[in-house]
């Protein structure tokens, strides 16, 4: 074998070249020297250096093989089966291999059933330093965009699908929500066009601020439906934390929650 057993995944600190393999049976780190190569699939030692799938029979007992070859790290599939990367790219066991960038390539090999069988590789570069001071600096927080008492509550309304970290949830129409805060605030008097436009106030602002997805029409290719602008909107809003599961009460009392703040 040519990947010592002291060599652990995850040891710190990581010299620029140095290729981690980790599966679900555990770890390698590999120093980048000519020749070296880490082998993975079914077969236990002294087959390959790390076991995938051990339990499957559409893996391979040798399904793959990265080697240190000019200054490269270099992938090949020796499997049957294809090899997924990132982005959609398949490896046979034909395709020429491939040299693997600084940083994380997960790769999956397709087992039996729906099975699929992660095999992670990473090659530490300089930036790996930086990443090491970073470990210690302080957590920046997600951007928290500003909404007011009365925002927070239609969006609570409109959103309560997304808020409950349904499976593709999609937002209350406004007519729906009209009637939900008839139940909730009779005394308000809410009407669809009033929330409907209070909703365009609130795009408006925050694609001015800078938002990361579309809420505003385009005109140069026509207008998209306001349903998905408003999808949009919870995505951003749920994503970021400004409106958390916290924020349902607000369906179920009169509670008045503070504005969120950036």
């Amino acid at each position: 074998m040519n990947v010592p057993d002291s060599l652990a995944y995850g040891v710190d600190p990581a010299s620029p070249g140095d290729l981690h393999v980790r599966t679900l049976a555990g770890g390698l780190r590999v120093p980048p020297r000519p020749g070296r190569h880490v082998r993975f699939g079914r077969a236990g030692r002294p087959h390959v250096d790390l076991s995938v799938g051990a339990d499957d029979q559409s893996v391979s007992r040798l399904h793959g093989e990265v080697t240190y070859r000019d200054n490269r790290w270099w992938l090949r599939n020796l499997g049957r089966q294809l090899v997924r990367l990132p982005r959609g790219q398949l490896m046979h066991s034909s395709t020429d291999p491939i040299p693997l960038a600084e940083g994380y390539t997960p790769l999956f090999i397709r087992g039996s059933g729906h099975r699929q069988h992660l095999v992670e590789l990473y090659v530490a570069g300089h930036e790996d330093e930086v990443r090491a001071i970073r470990r210690q600096a302080v957590t920046i927080p997600p951007k928290v965009w500003h909404l007011d008492e009365t925002e927070l509550l239609l969006l609570v309304v409109l959103g309560e699908r997304y808020l409950l970290y349904e499976e593709s949830p999609r937002p209350l129409t406004y007519r729906q929500a009209e009637a939900r805060l008839a139940y909730l605030r009779p005394e308000d008097r809410w009407r669809k066009n009033i929330i409907e436009d209070r909703i365009e106030a609130v795009r408006r602002r925050l694609h001015a601020a800078g938002f990361p997805y579309p809420l505003l029409h385009d005109d140069s290719d026509g207008r998209p439906y306001d349903n998905n602008l408003l999808h949009n909107l919870l995505r951003g809003l749920v994503e970021s934390t400004t409106l958390v599961p916290p924020h349902l009460q607000l369906l179920e009392t009169d509670l008045d929650l503070p504005p969120t703040r950036d």
